[in-house]
């Protein structure tokens, strides 16, 4: 082998090891400082003091969330990864949509109260799954491909009630609740979609470009450990709190 080959082999080397290792580390630190559905003391504030029927503050404040919320954009990376179709996407981000819309809605319109921390982790798990799909895990495993249209439904669920867990801490008022929750998600829709589009530009250069299948790997594991990372996170934060 020579000195070019072995060069090349130790900078193919380091970077499938040293940027993975970056990316958890980075990902690291933000879940240091702040949950994934955590809203800011600004937003909290502004929350509580309202009254009435306010359709652009929430919608503004709804579509913050979504671009701003990791897990959300860890878990629409991880759907749209091997989406080519237009179609395909549309069908997986509305049953996406679907799920987070109705149990945001529902959740907080009838008071769910449940544990923030678990459902968080759940959301984690949401993406170590969509991960794991895409590397092809369940078929080498089990000898099973598992229904992604009814999964993506499912933890659209989990991350709507992860929302509603958070909103609710806030005691919103009764007087133009339904509204306001209303416009709060039409902005997550509005925020999903600004996502997305970002998501699917990306995506399409580095389709067009032989590094794709080089570090399609790659980055589904990445994907994964930051999920489990979560997990990991929300589990530590239900300990230390009960």
């Amino acid at each position: 082998m020579n000195t070019v080959q072995s060069g090349w082999k130790r900078s193919a080397w380091c970077r499938g090891v040293f940027l993975p290792i970056l990316s958890l580390a980075a990902l690291w630190l933000s879940a240091s400082v702040a949950a994934a559905h955590n809203v800011t003391a600004g937003d909290a504030g502004y929350i509580q003091q309202i009254w009435g029927i306010k359709i652009i503050p929430f919608m503004y404040l709804g579509a913050k969330h979504m671009v701003t919320g990791y897990d959300h954009i860890l878990f629409l990376f991880g759907v749209v990864f091997f989406l080519y179709k237009a179609k395909h996407v549309a069908t997986y981000v509305s049953l996406f949509a679907i799920g987070h819309s109705t149990t945001m809605l529902a959740g907080v319109y009838f008071g769910w109260n449940v544990n923030a921390y678990l459902i968080d982790a759940i959301i984690g798990l949401s993406v170590v799954y969509k991960a794991l799909d895409n590397l092809g895990a369940y078929q080498r495993w089990f000898g099973i491909q598992p229904n992604t249209k009814m999964a993506t439904l499912v933890f659209g669920f989990f991350h709507g009630l992860g929302l509603a867990t958070k909103i609710l801490d806030y005691d919103l008022p009764e007087d133009g609740l339904l509204p306001n929750l209303i416009a709060f998600n039409v902005g997550v829709e509005i925020g999903q979609m600004m996502a997305l589009a970002i998501i699917l530009i990306a995506m399409g250069y580095w389709r067009r470009s032989q590094s794709f299948w080089r570090h399609a790997y790659t980055a589904n594991v990445v994907m994964m450990c930051a999920g489990f990372i979560l997990i990991g996170y929300q589990l530590t934060g239900l300990v230390v709190a009960s």
